[in-house]
């Protein structure tokens, strides 16, 4: 399993709501994301907007290509387009900043 991290930043005037919008994701979006391959997905949110993304994956580009490919995934990112600065008219699942993984502490050898 690979790790990934990402960041994108979302407009400081919008914080809340994406915040609350986050508090209920629909169970189908949660389904497809374990079907297509995520896993151990976790968001993370400064209060000046960056957002950092961790996720698991065999594959994160065939993770993508199969979330991309699904409804709840295209309404879900329709919803969220507005929440997000610097992405050029992208889904935000689509605008990843991926970031390179530099450290790592392995578990315990014992």
């Amino acid at each position: 399993m690979n790790r990934y991290c990402f960041c994108l930043q979302v407009r400081p005037d919008r914080l809340d709501e994406y915040v609350e919008r986050h508090r209920d994701v629909w169970p189908d979006m949660q389904a497809a994301l374990r079907d297509s391959g995520w896993h151990n997905y976790s968001l993370f949110l400064r209060d000046d907007g960056l957002l950092i993304g961790y996720v698991e994956s065999a594959d994160l580009e065939a993770a993508q290509k199969a979330m991309a490919a699904t409804d709840v995934n295209t309404r879900w990112q329709a919803q969220m387009t507005e929440f997000f600065t610097g992405i050029d008219g992208r889904p935000p699942d689509e605008s990843f900043l991926l970031l390179p993984e530099i450290f790592h502490l392995k578990e315990d050898p014992q």
